[in-house]
């Protein structure tokens, strides 16, 4: 299966006492690396949260961001030290008996006093793993989606590059043999040449013939090629990760195509490789896109 590395998933969700967002980026990485961040109440999270992307990733740098959700103009409840409260009672209590007086103070004195009422704080919230982990996991469904259509745009270009290699590798095994029979009569015109109307040897010059004709054969790399291209179309097809498959499989292909170039001694089979060459880094650039 043909998926991208590149990818961003979205979700929030209930948590706590409000509401968590979480964001899933991925980019391209030769490996899969997981990278989390996130507040200190959801950090002893983070190994459950790397985990759960290890399921649903196999290679690329991902980033999982983690935060609370503002709502809106409603501000989270503030917190109360109700200890802080009953100290300052206690202490108004023992200030009113002192001076023989009834303590008449109102809820209102006592929450104006520092440290009564408190600004919420988000950090110290106790957060529900399995909460956040729902969470996760619907962005990480956005991500693997978006990865999974970008894959298949991918997959797209790669099979019309595939068949652009077959096409000239049909037409590179259609000019071989033209090729032989050609160079056979250069030979034997260069060979009368030299000798100056001598007689040459048939035999002599069928063994240079055969010798050069072992030299320009390329038959083998033209049924390694063929393979490759059949392995390629065949991963593409096939289920799992893909990228580093087909990376090797481009490094063997152009390790044949090179082969044939070298051994090609023929205008049109040379335009042929190169037309190989350019469309194989085409692959390459793809490839590195691939998970």
């Amino acid at each position: 299966m043909a998926n991208s590395m590149t990818g961003f998933g979205r979700a929030e969700g209930p948590c706590a006492s409000g509401r968590a967002a979480i964001e899933v980026r991925s980019v391209n990485h030769r490996h899969l690396q997981v990278q989390c961040r996130t507040p200190s109440a959801f950090q002893s999270l983070e190994r459950a949260l790397r985990a759960r992307v290890r399921d649903r990733v196999h290679r690329g740098h991902v980033t999982v961001s983690l935060g609370w959700v503002d709502d809106g103009d409603v501000e989270a409840a503030p917190r109360v030290d109700l200890e802080r409260a009953r100290a300052l009672r206690a202490a108004a209590d023992e200030l009113a008996a002192g001076l023989g007086l009834t303590n008449d103070l109102d809820l209102a004195f006592y929450a104006r006093q520092a440290d009564v009422l408190l600004p919420a704080d988000r950090d110290r919230e106790v957060v529900d793993e399995a909460q956040v982990v729902t969470i996760l996991e619907q962005a990480l469904d956005d991500l693997v989606a978006m990865r999974r259509k970008e894959g298949d745009a991918l997959r797209d270009a790669l099979e019309t590059s595939l068949d652009l290699l077959a096409s000239e590798l049909v037409s590179i095994e259609a000019r071989a043999p033209e090729r032989l029979n050609a160079e056979r009569a250069r030979l034997r015109t260069r060979v009368g040449e030299i000798m100056e109307g001598r007689e040459v040897s048939d035999d002599r010059l069928e063994l240079e013939i055969l010798l050069l004709a072992d030299k320009l054969d390329i038959a083998e790399e033209v049924v390694r090629l063929r393979t490759h291209i059949a392995a390629a179309r065949e991963a593409l097809g096939g289920e799992g990760p893909v990228g580093k498959r087909l990376g090797f499989l481009g490094q063997e292909m152009l390790r044949e195509i090179n082969t044939i170039g070298s051994k090609a001694n023929d205008a049109t089979i040379s335009r042929a490789v190169i037309e190989m060459k350019t469309e194989l880094e085409k692959i390459r650039e793809q490839v590195e896109n691939l998970e």
